[in-house]
């Protein structure tokens, strides 16, 4: 029998050949924030599919999330060598795409009621 696949909003955060990364960084931060690059290059090495990734990928990644508002830093360290780390963490628009990743949507609206659905309704309509 296959897997069923989930239906779910993808978004562009979670899509193409950065989104495992992507992912794995938002988890990282969401559980052990915050933290420095370097320390996200240490816990993601960990991670079984994620091995061979390098830390100017993951300093890539973060910069760029950092860009476009996933991550924002929260100040600096100094490391064991003396230089200032810049310490990252997630912003509210990275934690509501986390929930929207995980939510099915076909569930969502089975299981809300009329006012609640109105008031998602209202501020989506506000927001574009």
């Amino acid at each position: 029998m296959a897997k069923e696949k989930r239906k779910r909003a993808e978004l562009s955060v979670f899509k193409g050949r950065e989104a495992k990364l992507n992912h794995a960084i938002f988890q990282i931060l969401a559980l052990k924030s915050p933290q420095t690059i370097y320390s996200i290059h240490k816990i993601v090495k960990t991670r079984r599919r994620l091995r061979h990734v390098r830390y100017a990928s993951v300093n890539k990644r973060v910069r760029a999330l950092q860009e476009s508002g996933y991550i924002k830093k929260t100040g600096k360290k100094k490391t064991k060598a003396g230089f200032k780390a810049s310490i990252y963490e997630l912003t509210a628009r990275a934690y509501l795409a986390i929930l929207l990743n995980s939510i099915n949507l076909d569930k969502l609206v089975m299981r809300v009621d009329e006012a609640t659905a109105s008031a998602i309704l209202a501020s989506i309509i506000y927001t574009t």
